[in-house]
């Protein structure tokens, strides 16, 4: 099957907001708890590397689901190849 060009424009933005998405991903999970002992010395609601490993990941990882769902449905709307209404 050939890709038009409108599915490589697509398949590119979808690619694009899905590397982004990882490398925050990323970030939240490994170089956050990688700086925890710098972190502590921050004071947030307790010491801030611990915050973040208890309930700061967890809430940018529902953050970053909302997003992509919500970036991914305007993205298929514009595309033309959202799920359309099922009566």
């Amino acid at each position: 099957m050939q890709l038009t060009e409108k599915h490589k424009e697509y398949w590119q933005k979808t690619l694009r907001m899905t590397g982004f998405l990882l490398a925050i991903w990323f970030v939240a999970t490994f170089v956050v708890e990688w700086f925890a002992r710098e972190l502590n010395a921050i004071n947030f609601i307790g010491p801030l590397g611990f915050y973040m490993s208890a309930q700061g990941s967890l809430i940018i990882y529902v953050l970053i689901i909302w997003f992509y769902a919500r970036y991914m449905n305007q993205l298929d709307i514009e595309y033309g190849v959202h799920e359309g209404e099922e009566d």
